[in-house]
């Protein structure tokens, strides 16, 4: 019943109150009705008198001959409160006098005139008319002559008010009773819903913040059961803090090494879905924590992945051994990339289930050894990449020898052998060729033997000379190379780490443009995007090649990451973006991929800082 008040004291005071009313008003019915009877035959009684006293007047003043008292004696008659009209008739019922108004407008009606024939001497008749009104009759005789009647007719009214005076005197009786009951109940309901009210905000406190305990213990504030009630409780609240706070620092224990375990770990009941997995388990399934509970592996886990994490679990279930040292790979993560796991699986048992010995759950934790795995192929391949440029620049030292002895030979031959044109054209094409792998020969050594401290470099020398090694790829592809930068800009740095990360990202240019292409760097003096204060070089390395999309952007810097497959190492603008670092610099890189309806490229911007303080920072060789 949702109008029936829920507190106790409230539920006492309206039963109360609606006690209180049924029997005020149980009373007043029984009451109103006893007194209606009693007023109507007091008033009944009350008529017969006045008519008979009316009628007795009447016969004395005729005795006498004084016929104007009987006029008289009628109004006094009717001035009564209870008569609403009072008259005397001749025998005939022809009205001689009335209490108020003409006699003539108030002739007997038919239901009075009846009366006549049943009025006897010493006898007097009540008898109701319409509207509910009440008229007594009484004959007036002097000696034994019928002389007339007397008429006495009630007032309704009179009698309705005394009744409602006795309605009202109940009404105000049985509201003061009611009052007065509702409070004493209201006071005693107080005493007793306010122990409960404790108990009650205890027990709420309880539930909705079980560890807190700044409510408790509760005020005791009556010495009778409820008091008890309330010291029974605190104890019970004590003792809960109690075994609380053993399990919380046992639970906090295992929670803590759950959660900050550096291993991935998940629990699984004999329906294979996770009851419990920490946050290294969720980065790696890249699904959030609450989202594990009550699923599947194959809900969480790409396939075969799943099915061999299954199928370890379900053989520690069924043989209860664990299972170590399973070794699992795939792609996943943002971006995507190649990852390695190594799985182990172990029973759970506890001391509650039913059957000792029974497994109840499984655990299951990952190691994710991808970074050890992709360690270990860059260790392969960086001693590769060392021993080819060792060799490379064995090639080169090796080659200068023999280049020497045919620039000699050539220059003699053109000199002193009196050789003519055309002879003579092609010996001095061949010098110009020897030249050039004098140059390619240099530059290679200088990509691998890297000063051990910075120098202030001519920065158009610098670039120059890497254009220049690639300038036969470039004319080969009729590459358009666009050069915008003062012959004068010089930076202090490590040359020859600066001509890598030019060369990388001249080589890449390059490789991504096609025939007819172009390829723009630029350098001015410029300021740190971050810090206006530093003063450095900006260089821009653009192409309008087929450019990245967004993926490739964003793993662009990777170490290992490539798009050339398998003419690619995936090292060239990683060793660029270190070698960045290392001078405290800073790179952006912009990029529109083909297919987009508008030009497509790539722009590297990267910014040097002019810092002579860089001669403190131990350098490292890059190939």
């Amino acid at each position: 019943m949702r109008w029936w008040p829920r507190s106790v004291r409230w539920q006492i005071l309206a039963s109360l109150i609606l006690l209180e009313a049924l029997s005020v008003l149980l009373f007043a019915l029984l009451l109103v009705s006893k007194l209606g009877h009693d007023v109507h035959q007091h008033s009944l009684e009350r008529l017969a008198h006045q008519a008979t006293s009316l009628s007795l007047q009447a016969s004395e003043a005729l005795l006498k001959d004084q016929a104007a008292w009987v006029g008289v004696s009628v109004r006094t008659t009717g001035d009564a409160p209870s008569v609403s009209l009072a008259k005397v008739t001749d025998p005939a019922g022809n009205v001689l006098f009335v209490s108020k108004g003409d006699p003539r407008q108030f002739a007997l009606d038919s239901a009075e005139r009846a009366q006549i024939s049943n009025l006897k001497r010493d006898q007097l008749k009540v008898f109701l008319r319409s509207g509910d009104r009440w008229e007594s009759a009484s004959p007036i005789y002097t000696g034994d002559t019928l002389r007339g009647y007397a008429w006495v007719e009630n007032n309704r009214a009179w009698d309705d008010g005394q009744l409602h005076i006795v309605e009202r005197a109940i009404l105000i009786f049985g509201i003061i009773w009611a009052g007065a009951s509702a409070l004493l109940v209201w006071i005693l309901s107080r005493a007793i819903s306010r122990p409960l009210a404790v108990l009650q905000g205890g027990t709420a406190a309880l539930m909705t913040l079980p560890e807190s305990t700044a409510r408790f213990p509760l005020p005791v504030t009556v010495d009778n059961e409820f008091g008890d009630l309330i010291e029974a409780f605190n104890r019970m609240v004590a003792s809960i803090e109690e075994q609380r706070a053993g399990l919380h620092d046992t639970l906090s224990l295992l929670d803590s090494t759950l959660a900050n375990a550096p291993v991935g770990l998940a629990f699984f009941d004999r329906r294979l879905r996770f009851v419990r997995v920490n946050h290294v388990f969720a980065g790696l399934t890249a699904v959030p924590l609450n989202r594990h509970l009550g699923r599947t592996l194959p809900e969480i886990l790409p396939q075969p992945t799943a099915r061999q994490v299954e199928e370890a679990v379900e053989r520690v279930f069924v043989s209860e051994e664990p299972a170590k040292d399973l070794e699992l790979c795939g792609e996943g993560g943002k971006p995507i990339r190649p990852w390695t796991w190594l799985v182990s699986a172990y029973p759970v048992r506890t001391a509650t289930n039913s059957a000792a010995n029974q497994v109840r759950w499984a655990g299951v934790i990952i190691q994710d050894i991808s970074e050890r795995k992709r360690s270990e192929e860059a260790l392969r391949k960086t001693e590769k990449l060392a021993a080819t440029g060792r060799l490379a620049a064995s090639i080169a030292h090796e080659i200068n020898n023999p280049l020497e002895a045919i620039t000699n030979l050539l220059f003699l031959l053109r000199n002193f052998s009196g050789i003519e044109e055309p002879a003579l054209k092609y010996v001095t094409m061949a010098e110009h060729e020897a030249r050039r792998i004098t140059e390619i020969a240099q530059q290679t050594l200088r990509f691998y033997r890297q000063s051990t401290l910075p120098l202030r470099a001519s920065m158009a020398e610098l670039v120059d000379s890497v254009l220049n090694l690639y300038q036969s790829r470039l004319n080969t592809l009729n590459i358009l190379v666009e050069r915008k930068y003062d012959p004068e800009i010089n930076l202090f740095c490590y040359a020859g780490e600066i001509r890598q990360v030019f060369a990388h990202l001249v080589s890449n240019a390059v490789d991504a443009t096609a025939e007819g292409g172009r390829l723009s760097i630029r350098a001015r003096r410029s300021q740190s995007w971050r810090n206006p204060a530093v003063a450095g070089v900006r260089f821009t390395v653009a192409d309008t090649g087929s450019g990245m999309d967004t993926e490739v952007r964003e793993r662009v810097f990777e170490a290992f990451f490539t798009t050339k497959e398998d003419i690619g190492t995936g090292l060239g603008l990683w060793v660029s973006h270190e070698i960045i670092l290392k001078h405290h610099g800073m790179v952006r890189v912009r990029s529109c991929p083909a297919g987009l309806g508008k030009p497509s490229g790539t722009v590297f911007h990267f910014f040097l800082p002019d810092d002579e303080a860089l001669t403190h920072t131990t350098p490292t060789t890059r190939l």
